[in-house]
């Protein structure tokens, strides 16, 4: 089962509950897979298939138009993600086997790819869409304080440390002094994912030697907020740099945020 966790929401509604409405498609995906009374599930897969094409066209559609109505900078980025999905799910549909001992290794692999792009859609690029405050209301948010304590002195101490980082940022973002800030802001996005690395490594064993049943999906939480850090675009930094300064601040600010008060708190309360 792959669940939609508080990690996931956006805090809008219409969204949250389409994002939702996918995970449950893909969870029927699953279930075939696991389905071992069906030999031949060619038909059952292609129904999958195109009920998750024609629900997804109609989620895209409705997040463009959302992003579209309040002017979000990242909706042409937005609508290249959203078309590669489109290609891949065609793509899918095309060369799925007729066999059935290779459809269950062809549904396998289709499920990876959906929830890895979805987690990390949705995290790393979705949440921007909804729960992402203005500049100078984030700002003041950007201390550690006892909030963001889980009771964990490893894990509290290394989130101490990311919101030293992000302070760095705000700093950067805020000096006027500074007329080309593309050095600093490379240097900070290596050592920001240099040290989320480790981070996120330390975290997800404290979770393995605890057993804690959630650490499936802080992985894929983790996973794809390593990957927004990845694929920003180095040119489209240079060219834009105070803008680029200001998305970053307030992506790391929320995401570090909300993945520590909705889901890190969770590895606290299980070690209690």
């Amino acid at each position: 089962m792959y669940y939609f966790t508080d990690d996931c929401l956006l805090g809008v509604d219409m969204i949250d509950g389409e994002h939702r409405e996918l995970f449950r498609i893909i969870n029927d995906m699953r279930d075939l897979l696991e389905n071992d009374m069906l030999a031949d599930k060619y038909d059952s897969i292609r129904e999958k298939l195109e009920m998750l094409k024609q629900y997804a066209e109609t989620h895209f559609q409705h997040e463009e138009e959302y992003m579209e109505r309040i002017r979000h900078p990242e909706l042409d980025l937005q609508k290249k993600q959203h078309a590669a999905f489109r290609e891949k799910i065609c793509e899918a549909d095309i060369i799925m086997p007729s066999e059935s001992e290779k459809q269950q290794i062809f549904l396998d692999d289709l499920l990876k790819y959906l929830i890895t792009w979805l987690y990390r859609h949705i995290i790393g690029s979705d949440l921007m869409i909804g729960k992402l405050k203005p500049l100078d209301e984030t700002a003041g948010l950007i201390a550690f304080t006892d909030e963001y304590l889980i009771g964990i002195p490893l894990i509290d101490n290394e989130h101490r440390e990311l919101f030293r980082i992000i302070g760095e940022v705000n700093r950067v973002v805020k000096d006027e002094f500074i007329p080309d800030k593309y050095d600093e802001i490379v240097f900070l996005l290596e050592e920001m994912k240099r040290y989320t690395i480790f981070h996120f490594t330390d975290e997800e064993n404290y979770m393995e030697k605890i057993h804690y049943e959630g650490l499936a999906a802080q992985k894929r939480a983790h996973d794809a907020f390593i990957a927004k850090i990845e694929s920003m675009d180095l040119e489209q930094i240079d060219a834009h740099q105070q803008e680029t300064l200001e998305e970053l601040m307030r992506f790391l600010t929320e995401w570090l945020i909300n993945h520590i008060l909705q889901a890190d708190k969770k590895i606290g309360e299980a070690n209690q």
